[in-house]
């Protein structure tokens, strides 16, 4: 643990992920937080002594959550939307959200929240299912999106 933002203590094992305003439930990791910001070389005539580099488009990375197996449905509720049923009769259209990961305190008090725009999720993994294993159950998600911001509270 750190002492992060206005004293607070952030843990890095609580991360709520919301859809639409909706609690799906919290994490204990996620990866995938990041832009990159393509660049485009330009060789201007006459100036041999380098090129230039310009800014071109910014790419994201798709977002993958990770936590152990809980009882709530909320989250494949929410992944079932880009496939099976809800999505064929949806007429086969991709019904976007805006989604936000919060890093939450040791006690309870939101710090910072990153979120994303036009994303749905493209894929879900459940537990290796093993008798004779003595692990955790987990499932991971993965998310495209748009983009993010992100701010403080």
């Amino acid at each position: 643990m750190t002492t992060g933002i206005g004293g607070h203590v952030a843990s890095t094992s609580n991360f709520l992920f919301e859809v639409d305003g909706e609690s799906i439930g919290l994490f204990s990791e996620v990866s995938g937080l990041e832009v990159n910001v393509d660049t485009v070389t330009y060789a201007e005539g006459g100036e041999n002594g380098y090129v230039h580099k310009l800014p071109g488009r910014l790419t994201w990375p798709n977002i993958v959550l990770r936590r152990g197996i809980t009882n709530s449905d909320a989250l494949f509720a929410w992944v079932n939307k880009t496939a099976g049923p809800h999505f064929e009769s949806n007429h086969d259209k991709l019904e976007r959200a805006t989604a936000a990961i919060t890093l939450i305190a040791d006690d309870g008090t939101r710090l910072r929240s990153w979120e994303m725009q036009g994303a749905f999720a493209v894929r879900w993994s459940g537990p290796t299912l093993s008798a004779g294993s003595d692990g955790a159950a987990s499932e991971e998600l993965e998310i495209a999106h748009h983009g993010f911001t992100s701010k403080t509270f």
